[in-house]
């Protein structure tokens, strides 16, 4: 799955000489967190974001400084984080340095990019072009969607049983375990003595996510390993 395949292609832009009142009140109507800023060539020049507009003098939530710490800090810096807190266009606010992805960027890819940047929407591009914006509720819808298509998925209790084999062979934390899988009528009953009380959840887990499996009946027994003493 690609950035394509899940974007709001919809977008709700702002421009860098627009005024804060402007973009906020396309926020609230369209109910979105931040706004691509767009410049007149069509350019991503920004990200406007609620973070951006948490230190405001409207809100009297600028940080204090005391005036050792705003002499270390330079005039420069304190009048740059005037601006920011005080001007009223999205140009002094926005957020300049903008993590985006392109068009074909693969859906770990662009979790991966939120993470590591701390943010909950990412612009995707056709090369200088935004086509689209993936936010955090468009991968919540994504596995919404997901979760669904499995519970309404038809299989044969065989069907079932090989693809959880299948799913099981592929996990190391289920190699040393023996545990016998019997499938009737969509019901999942696994029955068994496990070693490891985070591989009996997990087995659980495993059942619970092949398609077409209505219910998992679980009589495994845990039982603690008894160390080997020589």
């Amino acid at each position: 799955m690609h950035a394509s395949d899940i974007m709001t292609r919809t977008l709700v832009t702002v421009g860098p000489r627009s005024t804060l009142s402007e973009a906020i009140t396309k926020m609230v109507e369209a109910r979105v967190s931040g706004l691509p800023v767009i410049d007149l060539e069509g350019r991503l020049v920004g990200m406007l974001t609620e973070g951006d507009l948490l230190r405001r003098a409207e809100l009297s939530t600028e940080k204090q400084r005391s005036k050792w710490q705003q002499f270390l800090r330079g005039p420069a810096r304190n009048a740059a984080e005037y601006v920011a807190t005080h001007s009223r266009h999205v140009e002094d606010v926005m957020t300049k340095d903008v993590a985006s992805v392109p068009e074909n960027a693969g859906i770990d890819q662009v979790v991966e990019l939120m993470e590591q940047r701390g943010i909950r929407r990412v612009p995707v591009m056709r090369g200088d072009v935004v086509v689209g914006i993936i936010s955090r509720a468009d991968l919540i819808r994504v596995i919404g969607e997901a979760l669904g298509a499995r519970a309404d998925a038809k299989r044969d209790d065989p069907a079932i049983r090989e693809a959880l084999l299948g799913e099981l062979k592929k996990q190391n934390w289920f190699g040393a375990q023996s545990v016998s899988i019997v499938v009737e009528n969509g019901t999942v009953t696994l029955e068994g003595v496990l070693f490891d009380d985070a591989a009996r959840a997990a087995l659980v887990v495993a059942a619970e996510n092949v398609p077409g499996v209505k219910s998992v009946v679980d009589k495994t027994t845990f039982v603690e390993p008894v160390p080997f003493v020589g």
